[in-house]
């Protein structure tokens, strides 16, 4: 399956980690956290310990968002993943000189919020696509989602010669945002953002020749609990766990020692997070984890769109002759606990 083109959007709102501190404290749920709570989130918004600049949130009036009830941030999602995902597919099907209509089918990731039908029936219908265009929702994935997203098109692709693939990884995290004084909880509040990566599949070469090559997964359900979404009071609560950062490592590593290390030029990671970084980089030993630490330091981690946003990064940089007798091993992990990966070259 060859790489037609990529493209990524974020919504247009910004917001620092200072930005984010000074909106958290005039939140009413602020006050009546515990003092080592808010320690918690001072430290890591604005010591410096979360590796992250700034955020983009695409819910209005973020700043209340801890007043939205359950049905109001569902509403948040169902109104603005449509128009985040047609925003990022619309510039990657510029990038591939195509119409919609051109489209044959789109696979769709998310975690964030819930709609049915799908994301993708929004988004097909504001683009103006086929009424015979197949369609692929797929929720419960978490941050690693756009891997396996990815593997779904390739067997689209291989079982339908010709068929044009959109893959979309979208997450509007700021719909999902919880407090409460729970470390896990407040970690979260102070990583996550919203963005969006679409990318155009095909059996054909596109304009870099990139194509798939070997992907491969891992599941640890012994270790779910530590890292998933929970239903409290029918809002979404990420459960967190400390460890996770050491449990990514140890399943990106089982991922890694089945790789040829010869033949990988780069790994783009998914960037879950400062500590997660360096936990994974001692996994992928040798290999710097730039572009995935780039993309934290500009957006946070966006959960499923970040490991694309990485690979952006790094073709944005350029790959004459970087490539030509290497691949780049891509990886992404998260709820299940599962991590996923593959190979992308020439």
């Amino acid at each position: 399956m060859y790489l037609q083109s990529l493209a990524n959007r974020v919504p247009s709102a910004a917001y620092t980690q200072q930005e984010t501190w000074e909106m958290l404290q005039q939140a009413d749920p602020f006050h009546g956290l515990l003092d080592r709570s808010k320690y918690i989130l001072e430290k890591i918004l604005i010591g410096g310990a979360s590796g992250i600049e700034k955020r983009h949130f695409c819910v209005p009036d973020v700043q209340n968002v801890f007043k939205r009830n359950a049905e109001q941030l569902n509403q948040d999602f169902e109104r603005e993943a449509p128009i985040l995902a047609e925003a990022a597919l619309g510039d990657a099907l510029e990038k591939a000189q195509l119409k919609p209509d051109e489209l044959d089918a789109i696979v769709l990731c998310t975690c964030t919020g819930y709609l049915c039908p799908g994301v993708t029936s929004y988004v097909a219908e504001r683009m103006g696509m086929r009424r015979d265009i197949f369609l692929q929702d797929i929720v419960g994935l978490g941050c690693g989602a756009a891997v396996p997203s990815l593997r779904a098109a390739e067997g689209l692709v291989a079982a339908n010669p010709g068929m044009k693939v959109a893959v979309v990884a979208v997450e509007v995290c700021s719909a999902a945002f919880y407090i409460d004084d729970d470390p896990g909880v407040l970690v979260s509040l102070c990583l996550f953002g919203d963005g969006a990566s679409a990318s155009i599949w095909s059996d054909k070469p596109g304009p870099t020749g990139l194509r798939t090559k070997g992907f491969d997964t891992i599941h640890i359900p012994e270790d779910r609990e530590l890292l998933r979404f929970v239903n409290r009071d029918g809002k979404l609560r990420n459960k967190l766990d400390l460890t996770v950062p050491q449990k990514a490592a140890i399943a990106v590593d089982k991922l890694f020692s089945r790789q040829d290390k010869g033949t990988i030029e780069q790994v783009l990671s998914h960037a879950g997070g400062r500590d997660v970084l360096v936990a994974v980089s001692g996994a992928v030993k040798d290999y710097t984890l730039s572009e995935s630490e780039v993309v934290l330091k500009n957006y946070g981690n966006m959960s499923s769109p970040s490991v694309l946003f990485a690979l952006d990064g790094y073709l944005n940089e350029g790959i004459d002759g970087k490539l030509d007798n290497k691949d780049l091993w891509l990886t992404s992990f998260g709820a299940g606990f599962a991590a996923h990966s593959f190979k992308l070259g020439l």
